[in-house]
């Protein structure tokens, strides 16, 4: 009775490992490389369909936004224009560091890096 035990558990484990065997040689034959690649190539084909739509509506949005922005701004200014406002008198500066008013230098005269003035002397 032990023999027939020991001779049913070396059945079991001797098939469970061809089993094993023979997957693991499949996966290295041609065909199966073949599946692999072809499984990795659709995969890579839907991560970038993916990040593609993704950016793709990112852009969108954010030119969505810049346009109603310069729809806000433009209808401030039209505002200041029908209420006889000149340009000067509006607030260009939002406070976030970047000064929309006029340009007070001429870049041929001054160093934009340095801002030395590179003006003769007269």
């Amino acid at each position: 009775m032990r023999r027939l035990f020991w001779l049913g558990v070396g059945l079991a484990v001797g098939a469970l490992v061809a089993r094993q065997v023979s997957k693991v040689v499949h996966a290295y034959s041609p065909a199966g490389l073949a599946q692999t690649a072809r499984n990795s190539a659709a995969g890579l084909v839907d991560s970038v369909q993916d990040f593609t739509g993704r950016a793709r509506q990112w852009v969108t949005d954010f030119v969505a936004d810049v346009r109603e922005g310069m729809a806000e701004r433009e209808a401030e200014i039209r505002e200041a224009f029908l209420n006889g406002q000149a340009l000067t008198d509006l607030d260009l500066f939002d406070g976030d560091g970047f000064d929309r008013g006029p340009v007070d230098w001429d870049p041929v005269d001054r160093d934009p890096f340095d801002g030395a003035d590179r003006r003769t002397p007269r």
